[in-house]
């Protein structure tokens, strides 16, 4: 197999150059950058059009947006390698889904290193203020959580960005351009703008209230005070100077310097509209947390799975070790050979039994125990996997076991904690070359709008994270390992995964949706790998999420159609549909695929339907 060699500097500047020539014939000219909107038809161009499944050779990009997909397929085409074009893609999607991710937050990424046969992590994750206490989510006033409405719009919920050292770490390890040649396309888009669809007009009304309590995010998200519209071009000129800065810069630019004591001011005085009556805690990081700010290297999560080897991203994500450990207890059955009934049966109360121990024991690392090697054991998952009764579904919240000590793996279903909140946004892309590297991101602002707070004049939103942590002890015996810390790494469910067969890649996946992407990641694999389906079928079946709740979040399409839901719901399965954000209908996740198919070509596979549809583009597609 022919891998990526590294090369001396002189081969990055070939590949900037071509890069450079590629995207002023690919890129859309656009009228030239301005603060007000106008009709996409007055520029000439089209946005990119939207397709869900694309195979061919070459290299690959799926993600939910087209201008971002062909952001990183014009970098493979300039000679770039997987790396190099997640990204371009990551930062075109700072750009174009400017609610989910940016600069202003962090996320997971997971590599396959054709050279090496290795899987390689970067841990993106935001960080909490040196100031930050267990307490900090508590009223000092009444000893009780704040509204949690009022923790998310507020500097206190703002976590230290990882996002650009993910990005530059990345590409200094694997990567053959420079972090500047990477943000090239990016800084295009924002300059030149993109033509807003309905999805970007619904993300916005759904935070319009919250927009206008800011005064730098509603002058820079409602142009002229009002929502943009459909078909207009949005052009966000500050991050362009922005992405210009880390160009020139490096990451270390957002870290230390101007723009570090910028986002630190913003932060700790948040720059509320005049007359917004919106209460707004002000935040408690310092520019010695962004100096302080790394982006880590971890061994990931690996276990063996029909045959494949699965791998992901460890804590401080509960990701790798939640989708792990289900996969391993339903290891211990056939799910190909049983009725599709007792197929979603098992899938669901897999999730629910690693759900209840994800919930105890996953933290950040460097604070907590966590016990992601016994977490993963064949003989744990066994132990646990008892507790599943083919007639009945079990009772949740259901009991955690220690994973530890083989006394409390005994089959009674005792009773546990609920689950904390996490919100429902975030993105995900995936890449391949012509190498044979592989890359699958997930990258994250928090709830759709992050924080609500733009660093002025900077063109991005700040992340609302650390509201991922808990804001209270799991019990009165157990504090968890998830309550807020200095320096400490909130838990997330962000689960960007590689499946290599033989030691090749076979498929990368993930998806945003808070802590339903870890169900939505083990449903693919469940469809793909034992339901017989394509990657596109895996894709794009109706989901349900079980994370030990007494109810089943259920799309509409399995509720309304699923000649399965009256034969679960005899078991005791309770359904309900997801919250309804922005889209038309409730949904459950949103995820970004790729398949390597053994003959050069690769299947790319974004969502037909999900969050407006997304995008998947091959370099050479098959004829």
């Amino acid at each position: 197999m022919p891998v990526r060699v590294p090369r001396p500097s002189r081969r990055r500047g070939a590949v900037a150059a071509a890069l450079s020539l590629v995207l002023s014939l690919a890129l859309p000219l656009l009228s030239p950058a301005g603060p007000a909107p106008s009709a996409a038809a007055d520029s000439g161009r089209e946005p990119p059009a939207k397709r869900p499944v694309a195979t061919g050779y070459g290299g690959a990009v799926a993600s939910v947006n087209p201008y971002a997909s062909r952001a990183g397929l014009e970098v493979l085409r300039a000679g770039g390698n997987a790396v190099d074009a997640a990204v371009a893609t990551a930062a075109a999607l700072g750009v174009v889904e400017p609610y989910s991710a940016g600069i202003g937050g962090g996320g997971y990424l997971v590599h396959y290193e054709a050279r090496t046969g290795r899987v390689h992590t970067v841990d993106g994750r935001e960080t909490a203020p040196a100031a930050m206490g267990p307490d900090a989510f508590l009223d000092p006033a009444t000893g009780r959580p704040i509204p949690f409405d009022e923790a998310v719009n507020s500097g206190l919920s703002v976590g230290v960005p990882g996002t650009p050292a993910t990005w530059e770490k990345a590409l200094d390890r694997w990567g053959t351009v420079s972090l500047a040649e990477a943000l090239r396309p990016a800084t295009a888009i924002a300059e030149r703008g993109f033509v807003v669809g309905e999805e970007f007009r619904a993300q916005t009304a759904l935070n319009e209230d919250r927009f206008r309590d800011f005064a730098p995010t509603a002058e820079l998200f409602l142009p002229g005070g009002e929502l943009p519209e459909v078909g207009s071009v949005f052009r966000n000129p500050g991050l362009a100077r922005t992405y210009r800065l880390l160009a020139r810069e490096g990451a270390d630019a957002l870290y230390e310097g101007p723009l570090a004591r910028e986002i630190v001011r913003t932060v700790r005085k948040p720059p509320v509209a005049p007359g917004a009556d919106r209460t707004v805690r002000p935040g408690l990081m310092t520019t010695a947390d962004l100096d302080r700010y790394r982006a880590l290297l971890r061994k990931p999560t690996k276990v063996e799975y029909r045959g494949v080897e699965v791998y992901s991203m460890a804590p401080s994500s509960s990701g790798g070790t939640t989708v792990g450990e289900a996969l391993n207890i339903l290891e211990n059955t056939d799910l190909a050979g049983m009725d599709r009934t007792q197929a979603l049966h098992h899938y669901l109360e897999a999730s629910r039994i690693a759900y209840a121990d994800r919930n105890r024991w996953v933290g950040d690392p460097a604070f907590s125990d966590v016990p992601t090697e016994e977490l993963l054991s064949e003989r744990f998952a066994k132990e646990r996997a008892c507790l599943i009764d083919p007639g009945r579904a079990l009772t949740s919240p259901l009991a955690p076991a220690d994973p530890r000590d083989p006394a409390s793996w005994d089959c009674a279903a005792g009773r546990g904690g609920g689950e904390p909140y996490e919100g429902p946004s975030t993105t995900h892309l995936v890449t391949a070359d012509r190498w044979g590297n592989v890359v699958s991101y997930t990258l994250t602002i928090e709830q759709t709008g992050g924080s609500a707070i733009t660093v002025p004049g900077r063109g991005f939103l700040l992340n609302n994270e650390l509201t991922d942590f808990d804001f209270t002890p799991l019990s009165e015996t157990a504090d968890g390992p998830n309550l807020p810390g200095p320096g400490k790494r909130p838990r997330s469910s962000m689960a960007p995964t590689i499946v290599l067969e033989d030691g090749r890649p076979l498929l990368a996946l993930g998806s945003p949706g808070g802590s339903t992407i870890i169900t939505t990641v083990l449903q693919t694999l469940v469809n793909r790998l034992d339901l017989g389906m394509t990657l596109p079928q895996a894709v794009a079946a109706p989901r349900m999420s079980q994370r030990n709740t007494a109810t089943t979040q259920a799309e509409p399409e399995f509720l309304d159609s699923s000649p399965e839901r009256a034969p679960l719901e005899r078991l005791g399965h309770r359904f309900v549909p997801p919250p309804q954000t922005f889209t038309p209908a409730p949904e459950i996740g949103a995820v970004a695929a790729l398949e390597l198919l053994g003959d050069g070509r690769t299947v790319a596979v974004a969502e037909p339907r999900r969050r407006g549809g997304g995008s998947a583009m091959v370099l050479r597609p098959a004829r």
